[in-house]
């Protein structure tokens, strides 16, 4: 009989490989080397304790507390708390992987890698949250699964667009614009997310109109993460 833990890694890490898989399969043209998706992979899980670094000056020195009981500062707490220093990290740690890097040649490997580093950061914190809620993990670990993980696989989408194409122009201008989109755009849809969700604690009488928020909000990125994907595969000669 599978013990309890087993069962909280594998609902914790399931997701994880859906995606990567996913995008793995995706990526037929040139694919990858495996140890160089396994390294980002393993900086993806760096960058959760490395992103509290940003996130606990940011509350020492006030700019958000976890204790606020008001919408505005819910907000912070998703941006300071989370969003900023979490994808911010994963900025880093996707340059780190990607510089002189000879098999970042493709416009999609920018999305292959910031994929594989925002999953290994997503499989730690949800090891963590499951664990942290050993008695209703399989509840906990349902909701992630439909909501966080692909919150996060979206995020690291448009991290990855926006580096590749900021990676291969030539503009001097727009190198620097698409290098801004590609922190700016996963932190704005992160603090989204997050400032939905936690707003509920302040909120609990409109929580089912703020997770039908979230909702529409994953649907969009859906939207916008598949348009991404079929325009670098495009550039790549793909599809």
């Amino acid at each position: 009989m599978l013990s309890n833990d087993f069962l909280i890694y594998l609902a914790a890490l399931l997701p994880v490989m859906i995606a990567l898989y996913f995008i793995y399969r995706k990526d037929k043209n040139n694919p990858e080397p495996t140890w160089q998706l396994v390294k980002a992979v393993f900086f993806g899980v760096l960058s959760a304790p490395l992103s509290l670094v940003l996130s606990v000056p940011f509350g020492a020195i006030g700019v958000y507390s976890e204790e606020s009981t008001t919408v505005m500062g819910q907000f912070a707490h998703a941006f300071f708390g989370a969003a900023i220093p979490e994808e911010c990290m994963k900025m880093v740690m996707l340059w780190l992987v990607v510089n002189n890097n000879k098999y970042f040649d493709e416009h999609f490997d920018g999305i292959v890698y910031a994929v594989c580093i925002g999953m290994g950061f997503a499989g730690i914190e949800n090891i963590m949250y499951l664990f942290e809620n050993y008695e209703e993990w399989l509840g906990v670990g349902i909701g992630r699964a439909l909501l966080a993980i692909p919150g996060h696989f979206f995020f690291a989408i448009l991290m990855g667009y926006f580096y590749s194409l900021a990676h291969f122009t030539r503009n001097y201008a727009k190198k620097m614009i698409y290098f801004l989109l590609a922190i700016g755009a996963p932190i704005m849809a992160h603090g989204m997310y997050d400032g939905f969700l936690m707003v509920q604690s302040v909120l609990p009488d409109i929580a089912g109109t703020l997770t039908l928020a979230v909702i529409v909000l994953l649907f969009r990125l859906k939207k916008i993460s598949k348009n991404h994907i079929a325009s670098l595969l495009k550039k790549d000669g793909v599809g």
